[in-house]
């Protein structure tokens, strides 16, 4: 690890004096761009992140939002957390423990706002499936989500699987989590006085993910794999199981006064940023870390990312109370400093001074692993009144830490807007290749390995548009279960495919897109996070289309009324085989006054109508750009942006989802109408006509904000989506278990069973 010369020169300024090595590497992993934001904190301004629900908006470990009050519409006292991460790199390096170490942190984020972990998506983006890396990837990141994920027992309801042969060399794992938390239990990461105890809780420290920071800041190399495996964290879900119990007992006593886990850059990272937010200082000793490796020196014990650890602000007389539940947990525990006024410092006694106590018996359990601090010789650095030997090896102003990295001014270049050359192809054959493609396909094979039902709270499981979590009237899963609010819908997820066509569009879409999965649900979105995923920013092409995605993302959540409460941004995803498509993966949260709402499973009884779609009424060219139509059979073209009006339509088909005669409803987007009524089709069939236009465009557009509802009663529909979107009926729903497609070049028809084999390519390929 090495400060670029610019920032040395500026760090250099600031303290009078060259940086110590342990400073150095605090200063670089610090000021990296995965911790600092170096390159895109400047265009994060664009999104609203206040709402009358936001309690605690960006820039803390999740954010807070308030539930509305089901009765009234007013925030309740029950909260939500939300947060966001990437464990890109990790992920390609060691694809089981980067997904895995990927839940544990973005788990004990939620674990620091004092909330209750109650669900967990991810968002996954992998190479083209017919390459056997890729499958490897796949499965690896699969099996370390489902593990981690399972052993601490938090449901993972939903997400997204993407393919595209850009990510071949740089693969995405955006994984959320969603928390219960109420307005007495709320912990945020701002030290709170001086003179307060830290207290480290979890894990012992050891030498594991040294530099990861600064790691997922650069481009991969061709030899990621082999050479940057020491960066890669290494998981324990049973250890984070047991700190996520302690850490609820901690709370429920009132023992925390702030909180912080140790992500990025370690203990360095998490305590410097815990003091520098409440504008304060810190003196630590890093003798008192308790370490599972012997002779770990001062660079290393700060910047390590040994998982399962959370670093506490606790009052003095509390500490005693903290050691009792750690070891109850049988979790390590150290006093490792206190909060003070003034810059933070640490002090090290040299590699001498550690040792481990080991229990009879043999290795040491978490609890029983400690250090001792013994003299060692004076060294320079030493301070008058420290005990002798020590050394003061980190001393600087927190604030300049965490917040001193100058932002990059970077050039950059406007997306360019592609040629129309769509190929002719015979409308068979195009509805095999789409219906069949592992972008549209199943994605049962990933969710069936989770587990998405403990702790009894998802009333719509993983497969359908949107997950609902059941909040009102629950069993307790956890003492953070009081008050009121409503129930919880999510949507998580984004698609390479339209913001490689568009970065701007393809971004308002994605938004739409989720926005309209909630409303299927019936649900009212209520705020968002996003992870914003691009490739190396100093390529003035790939800033250009980062620069759009995040106009594209924050235009439509200002249009829609959702703020963004929070986020993360992982650029350097580059490598060898280039770029990644600019990726805006987003997590968006909705209320749900009624957890009955209708499924994406045709009932076999209803006429069937498409909403939001101005290409079937000839009001619109139907733009195949971003297809996975065109992504299978060659071509480009134009995408089609989603309509200015979508929070009225989003209202609307909240409301027409709830209405008794809807049997019915599904979000119409990736792949098209094709596959929505493709996905539609199981026990019962449809029978429709889409002819009267281009039967390609009609079927295979992708364009976001559209629905298709089967109803008993079209006129509560049209009366509904009237002055919002358009409304036409398509044909009907079947007894029969087949799907029949009339268009201007022929009729399309497909059985259930059919459907279902074509559909089936993922399992039909890893199992």
């Amino acid at each position: 690890m090495s400060l670029s010369d610019s920032d040395r020169e500026i760090i250099t300024t600031e303290l009078g004096r060259e940086p110590t090595r342990a400073e150095a590497a605090l200063f670089e992993n610090l000021w990296s761009e995965h911790c600092a934001y170096r390159s895109s904190r400047p265009l994060l301004g664009a999104f609203d992140s206040e709402g009358e629900h936001v309690v605690v908006g960006p820039g803390d470990d999740a954010a807070v939002v308030a539930l509305p009050d089901p009765g009234t519409g007013e925030s309740s006292g029950t909260y939500i957390t939300l947060g966001i991460e990437s464990h890109n790199h990790p992920s390609y390096v060691d694809p089981y423990d980067g997904a895995a170490t990927g839940i544990g942190g973005i788990v004990r984020d939620t674990l620091s706002m004092g909330a209750y972990p109650l669900a967990l998506t991810d968002s996954l983006y992998f190479g083209g499936f017919d390459r056997e890396h890729t499958r490897y990837l796949l499965e690896g990141v699969v099996e370390g989500i489902s593990d981690y994920g399972n052993a601490i027992g938090v449901p993972t309801v939903g997400g997204s699987l993407a393919f595209h042969p850009d990510y071949e060399g740089n693969p995405l794992v955006n994984v959320a989590c969603v928390g219960l938390v109420t307005e007495d239990r709320l912990v945020t990461a701002e030290a709170q006085k001086a003179g307060n105890a830290l207290v480290l809780v979890g894990n012992a420290t050891g030498r594991d993910g040294l530099g990861g920071a600064s790691f997922a800041s650069e481009d991969l190399a061709e030899d990621a794999e082999t050479e940057d495996r020491p960066a890669v964290q290494v998981g324990d879900p049973y250890a984070e199981k047991l700190l996520i119990e302690a850490n609820e007992m901690l709370v429920d006593e009132g023992l925390v006064e702030s909180a912080r886990d140790l992500g990025a850059a370690g203990l360095g990272g998490a305590s410097s940023e815990l003091v520098a937010k409440g504008g304060l200082g810190a003196r630590i000793d890093l003798n008192s870390v308790h370490q599972r490796e012997p002779d770990m020196n001062a660079m290393e014990i700060l910047l390590a990312e040994s998982q399962e650890r959370m670093c506490y602000e606790v009052r003095p007389e509390n500490v005693d109370r903290v050691e009792e539940i750690a070891a109850r947990f049988d979790l390590g525990c150290s006093v490792i400093g206190e909060v003070s006024e003034g810059n933070y410092t640490c002090t090290f006694g040299g590699s001498e001074a550690q040792r481990v106590r080991e229990p009879q018996g043999g290795s040491p359990s978490p609890s029983e692993v400690r250090c001792t601090s013994e003299d060692a010789s004076d060294g320079p650095g030493g301070e008058q009144g420290e005990p002798r030997g020590r050394e003061t090896v980190v001393d600087v102003p927190p604030g300049f830490l965490t917040d001193g990295a100058p932002m990059n001014d970077l050039d950059y270049v406007e997306p360019e807007e592609p040629a129309r050359e769509v190929p002719d192809v015979d409308i068979e054959e195009a509805f095999r290749e789409v219906v069949s493609s592992p972008n549209t396909a199943s994605k049962e094979w990933v969710y069936r390995q989770y587990d998405h039902e403990v702790g009894l709270r998802t009333a719509v499981k993983p497969g359908d548009d949107a997950a609902v979590l059941a909040i009102r009237d629950a069993d307790a899963a956890s003492s953070a279960d009081r008050g009121r609010g409503s129930d919880l819908a999510i949507s998580a997820g984004a698609d390479p495919n339209w913001t490689a066509a568009d970065p701007y569009e393809g971004a308002r879409a994605v938004a739409v897109e989720n926005a309209t999965n909630l409303a299927a649900k019936g649900a009212t979105p209520l705020a968002a996070v996003d992870c914003l995923n691009g490739g190396n920013p100093e390529k003035p092409d790939v800033y250009g289309g980062f620069r759009a995605i995040v106009s594209g993302l924050a235009d439509a959540c200002s249009a829609l009324a959702v703020p963004v409460v929070g986020g993360n941004v992982s650029l350097y995803n580059d490598s060898a085989t280039g770029p990644i498509p600019p990726t805006p993966t987003l997590a968006m949260v909705g209320t749900v006054d009624d957890r009955d709402a209708p499924p994406t499973r045709l009932a076999g009884e209803g006429s069937l109508l498409v909403v939001g779609d101005p290409v079937l009424t000839g009001d619109a060219t139907p733009e195949l750009g971003g297809s996975e139509l065109l992504a299978r059979v060659g071509g480009s073209d134009r995408f089609p942006a989603p309509a200015e009006n979508a929070p009225a339509f989003a209202g609307a088909l909240a409301g027409i989802a709830n209405d008794e005669g809807t049997l019915a409803v599904h979000d119409a987007s990736h792949g098209g109408l094709a596959v929505t009524l493709a996905e539609m089709v199981g026990e019962a069939g449809a029978r429709v006509d889409l002819s009267g236009g281009p039967a390609l465009g009609r079927l295979f557009n992708e364009r976001a904000g559209r629905a298709v509802i089967e109803t008993t009663d079209p006129d509560a529909v049209r009366e509904r989506f009237s002055g919002v979107a358009p409304v036409v009926e398509i044909g009907e729903a079947t007894p029969e278990e087949t799907l029949e497609i009339a268009t201007d070049v022929g009729e399309l028809v497909s059985d259930a069973d059919e459907i279902a084999a074509l559909r089936d390519v993922l399992a039909r390929e890893l199992d």
